[in-house]
């Protein structure tokens, strides 16, 4: 008797609800990461560091703190505890072993993000994704409920961790304290050298992209990304087996989600940007305390946000677009890459050497033409391939051969 084997979810398989959040969560999360992208590392955390910040500038700024920052990584995390509940389970239907699939699959993209992390980017989210996925697989198997509960648990580990860091700070030695600084505050000199270092050469960045990319990878992991990665995968899990994610609930449901996610999480946002800019972005409150405001908050929208794309999906309305942001979400891996690809163009040193120069409604410009690119080449693509071309790499490193790649032309009618 032949043995089932493993193999990739096909496009007729897809639920359009799903790739439709995923491709709004995708063009959405480059709204933040064009900052690391186009000023030092610190202006990410501490808007005071590098740049204008008066203006359109902080117009720009608030909106995108307020709409955009962790809200898009939120969704991005629930949508892959999700899609490791929906891949075991095909594997599952059709008599494969999961736990080797998605064991495979997540080696292969730990080794994506290190190649995205080390020779590209240092704001790589894959190598967090891959680890941390490792993990919460053996949650599983949990029922909605606990998987909902356990979720909450590890996202008030990570909270809990940050309000200690921040109580005992001052009683950290001088040294560990310094670094704390730099990183928050750093000097111009600190600054200079790292402008001038990402506009010159890919050698002369590597320090830096390698630097930034270790310490994300370890303590960044410890402190921060495995509690608030895990804790949403988990819930991702939960909401999947619930139908929240493939647009199976019922209207009202979505629109008290919608009610709740929003009312709770933009009050608690605000409040923490107007106590940080009270604060003077001092690294004693906003790095610590004034932080939980929007790590909370931004839970709350990005749920009002899930549920505003599951009613759209079930009205049937912009169907055009719904459509296109679908196909961006179906080749979501090169389509992340390729915003990284296009970003480094235009801001590193072998592109066009911006790093720096650029201030924020500049950069939100530069969103909106990567945005209108993926748009339109993504749905071009899927008309001729199944899947994008890392995803196609991805796929066949995952099951070991080849997959096939091409659409096949649909026979004419006679």
């Amino acid at each position: 008797m032949t043995q089932p084997t493993n193999q990739p979810i096909q496009p007729k398989e897809r639920i359009v609800a799903l790739d439709f959040l995923r491709g709004f969560a995708l063009l959405g999360i480059l709204l933040m990461n064009i900052q690391s992208f186009a000023m030092p590392f610190s202006a990410y955390f501490n808007p005071t560091t590098f740049g204008d910040l008066t203006g359109i500038n902080l117009g720009v700024w608030t909106f995108s703190h307020i709409f955009a920052d962790s809200k898009f990584m939120t969704i991005f995390s629930i949508l892959y505890g999700a899609g490791i509940i929906l891949i075991t389970q095909k594997a599952e239907e059709k008599g494969n072993r999961p736990g080797r699939l998605h064991y495979s699959r997540t080696f292969w993209l730990l080794v994506i993000g290190l190649f995205h992390a080390y020779i590209l980017w240092y704001g790589d989210i894959l190598v967090l994704y891959a680890v941390t996925a490792f993990i919460v697989f053996l949650f599983r198997k949990l029922t909605p409920r606990w998987l909902l509960i356990w979720g909450t648990v590890v996202l008030m580990i990570g909270s809990l961790i940050t309000l200690g860091l921040g109580a005992s700070y001052s009683f950290f030695p001088p040294e560990v304290q310094a670094d704390f600084v730099s990183a928050w505050s750093p000097s111009d000199a600190v600054l200079a050298a790292e402008v001038e270092a990402f506009q010159g050469g890919w050698l002369q960045q590597q320090g830096h992209r390698a630097e930034k990319s270790l310490d994300t990878q370890t303590s960044g992991f410890f402190f921060w990304g495995f509690w608030r990665a895990g804790g949403l995968m988990l819930l991702g899990m939960g909401l999947f087996k619930m139908g929240v994610l493939t647009a199976r609930r019922t209207k009202s449901f979505y629109r008290n989600m919608l009610l709740v996610g929003f009312a709770t999480g933009f009050p608690l946002i605000i409040v923490g940007l107007v106590t940080s800019f009270n604060s003077g972005w001092s690294l004693e409150y906003a790095r610590f305390a004034g932080s939980l405001f929007n790590y909370w908050g931004s839970i709350g929208v990005s749920l009002g946000y899930i549920a505003a794309v599951m009613l759209i999906a079930q009205s049937g309305r912009g169907q055009a677009l719904v459509d296109r942001f679908a196909a961006v979400g179906r080749t979501a891996l090169s389509n992340y890459l390729l915003q990284t690809i296009l970003s480094i163009l235009v801001f590193y040193g072998f592109g066009l050497g911006l790093f720096g120069q650029v201030e924020r409604f500049g950069q939100l410009l530069v969103v909106l033409g990567i945005w209108a690119v993926q748009l339109i080449i993504s749905p071009i693509w899927l008309r001729y391939f199944k899947f994008g071309p890392v995803e196609w790499l991805w796929r066949s490193l995952t099951y070991g051969k080849a997959q096939p790649m091409a659409v096949k032309a649909k026979s004419a009618s006679t």
